[in-house]
Parts: C-alpha cells; sequence; structure tokens
C-alpha cells in the first residue's frame, strides 16, 4: 500500500480490521481458505473479549451464531479443496455466524 494510500485509508476512518470485514463481507467476492480461518479467529476473538454487540444478541440469536461458526469448521476440517462449489453458502454461513459484530458500511450511522 502506498503512503498516499494509507493516509486516505486513516482519514477516512477505517482501520484495517474494518476493511478486512468489508473485504470478506462483499458479496461479489469469494473467499479464500485464509480469509474463512481469519473470520473465524475474528469471531472467537470477539466472543472471548465479551464484546458488547453479542452481550445484546438473544439466547437463540447465539446458538444460530454458534450453529453456523460450527458449520464452516467442520467445512474446513472435512473439505480439503471445494470452497469454489460452495461460495455462496460459505459466504451466508459466515455472515450468519458473525451476525451482531458486523455491520455493513451503508447500515452504520456516520
Amino acid at each position: 500500500m502506498t503512503p498516499s494510500a494509507l493516509f486516505r485509508n486513516q482519514t477516512a476512518g477505517t482501520d484495517p480490521t474494518e476493511m478486512k470485514l468489508e473485504q470478506i463481507m462483499d458479496p461479489a467476492r469469494p473467499l479464500c481458505k485464509e480469509e474463512i480461518i481469519w473470520m473465524l479467529e475474528y469471531i472467537k476473538k470477539k466472543v472471548a473479549e465479551e464484546d458488547p454487540n453479542l452481550m445484546d444478541l438473544s439466547q437463540p440469536r447465539l446458538l444460530q451464531n454458534f450453529r453456523y461458526f460450527a458449520e464452516i469448521a467442520l467445512m474446513l476440517i472435512q473439505r480439503r479443496n471445494g470452497f469454489d462449489q460452495e461460495a455462496d453458502r460459505l459466504k451466508r454461513w459466515v455472515q450468519e455466524a458473525s451476525h451482531g459484530l458486523y455491520s455493513p458500511r451503508s447500515n452504520r450511522k456516520s
């Protein structure tokens, strides 16, 4: 990244984590294995930190988040390749597993 691009990102108030989340959640982009693992680690970290956004979720919603987190983890364990064939489903699972932790910029207040 060039210094001017870095400056633009900092002045726009976008931190690297937000940028990564925007990239992963972009419906037009396919996910790679490294991004899926990054997302699982991000969710795990937020749960360990007892993120307030998660604390506001109902117990049924938290169970849904966990269900999709587990589905993603099992997919990683059981399938060495094949993310291309299930890209849409996997993208939806990532969105469901991270529910409450991520909201697209268009849904955020300025």
